[in-house]
């Protein structure tokens, strides 16, 4: 898993973070990668804290 994190411009006129996470995991499907990593960010407190304020990109792929 790769984690990147960003200054991009805001709706106000201003900047604010971003964040993009990139996990691989392999051998299995691809649906069930993208469960593993959505389903953690629905729960963690962190991402629920952020929710609406930074933007999050997840990209899960299978390896």
């Amino acid at each position: 898993m790769t984690a990147e994190v960003g200054i991009a411009p805001d709706d106000a006129g201003g900047y604010g973070l971003e964040m993009k996470l990139h996990v691989e995991l392999g051998g299995i499907e691809q649906a069930a990668v993208e469960q593993l990593v959505e389903a953690p960010h629905r729960m963690c407190p962190y991402s629920n804290a952020t929710r609406g304020k930074v933007p999050v990109t997840l990209e899960a792929v299978t390896a």
